[in-house]
C-alpha cells in the first residue's frame, strides 16, 4: 500500500558559494582606505568578489609569516579572514559575519586603519561548506542523462567540456527576483541566497561561476530526500518583465562531477554537554554529514 503521493510544496534548493578561482594580488596604498566611511578599495579587483563572499586577506610575502596586516582596526596579525560587501562603485567593506555583509550597513562594518606605507596583499574566497536556502524559487528541474542535454543555448567552453565528459547534467532555477533583504522581513538571520546572486555569479570570469547545490525533493525532521550536486556551473541568467507582473529570472547551468541521491538526514550538528552547538569561528554550527 502506497502512502500518496508528493507535492512540491515540500521542495526547496540550498546552495554553498563556490571557492575556487584565482584570488587577487597587489597594492594596498594609503589612499585606498577611507576611514570615516569604512570603506576601501584596490586597483583591479573589479569583478573578483559578490557581496556575501567569505574572503581571506593576506600579506604578501615569501617567509611567512609576515609583517602585520595594517587595514582592520585592532588587528595585529598578518592575515584577516571575514565577510565582505561589495557597493556598485567596486568598494569593499568587510563584516565580521554573513548576515552583515548582505545588508551592507556602514555601521555594521568593521572599522578600518590607514596603512603606514603600501603592503603588498592578497585577497581571495574562501567560502565555506555552509548552505544556505535560495529565496523566492518557484520551480527547478534539472537532469543526469547526458544524452538529453541540450547544447544549443551554451557557450564554446562548455560545449568542449561535454565533449570531454565532465559535464554531467543540467538544469534550471525559476525564482522570483530579488535583489535586496528588507529589515523588516520574518527571517532576520541573513542565512539565504537571493536570486540576485546567480546574475552576479554569472559574469564574475575571474573567480568563476561555481557553487554547490543541494536540490532538496521532500524534507522532513526525521527523514529527506534530496540530490547532491557539488559542482554546478551558471551558464546563463535571463529575466522576464511584464506590466502588473512578478519579475521572474530563470538561471541555468550544468553540473559537473558526480551527482547523488540521498535519503536521510541531510545534516547534523556536534553538540556540546550544556545542549548547545560547537560553533565555528564565524559562528556557524559545525555539521556532520551523514551518508
Amino acid at each position: 500500500m502506497t502512502k500518496g503521493v508528493y507535492l512540491g510544496n515540500n521542495g526547496s534548493i540550498e546552495i554553498a558559494r563556490g571557492a575556487a578561482g584565482t584570488p587577487w594580488a597587489g597594492d594596498l596604498v594609503a589612499s585606498d582606505v577611507n576611514v570615516p566611511r569604512r570603506r576601501f578599495s584596490v586597483l583591479g579587483a573589479e569583478g573578483f568578489f559578490i557581496t556575501g563572499d567569505r574572503i581571506d586577506i593576506s600579506i604578501l610575502t615569501t617567509t611567512p609569516p609576515g609583517p602585520n596586516l595594517e587595514l582592520v582596526a585592532n588587528w595585529a596579525f598578518p592575515d584577516w579572514s571575514g565577510f565582505v560587501a561589495v557597493d556598485d562603485a567596486g568598494g569593499m567593506r568587510l563584516y565580521s559575519s554573513f548576515a552583515d555583509a548582505i545588508n551592507g550597513l556602514e555601521a555594521d562594518a568593521l572599522e578600518l586603519i590607514t596603512p603606514s606605507a603600501t603592503q603588498q596583499i592578497i585577497i581571495g574566497t574562501s567560502n565555506i561548506n555552509q548552505y544556505r536556502f535560495v529565496s523566492k524559487v518557484q520551480s527547478y528541474q534539472f537532469t543526469t542523462n547526458r544524452n538529453t542535454i541540450d547544447l544549443s543555448g551554451i557557450g564554446d567552453e562548455f560545449q568542449q567540456m561535454f565533449a570531454t565528459g565532465l559535464i554531467s547534467g543540467q538544469g534550471t532555477i525559476d525564482c522570483f527576483w530579488e535583489y535586496e533583504r528588507q529589515l523588516c522581513e520574518d527571517d532576520c538571520s541573513g542565512q539565504i541566497e537571493l536570486p540576485q546572486y546567480f546574475a552576479e555569479l554569472v559574469i564574475r570570469l575571474q573567480q568563476g561561476s561555481d557553487f554547490a547545490g543541494r536540490f532538496n525533493i521532500f524534507t522532513d525532521p526525521n527523514r529527506s530526500v534530496w540530490w547532491d550536486c557539488p559542482l554546478c556551473i551558471v551558464t546563463s541568467v535571463a529575466m522576464n518583465f511584464e506590466p502588473s507582473a512578478p519579475i521572474h529570472t530563470r538561471i541555468e547551468f550544468v553540473t559537473s562531477g558526480q551527482i547523488r541521491m540521498h535519503i536521510g538526514r541531510s545534516e547534523g550538528f556536534l553538540l556540546i554537554e550544556q545542549s548547545g552547538l560547537l560553533l565555528q569561528e564565524d559562528d556557524h554550527a559545525i555539521e556532520l554529514q551523514d551518508d
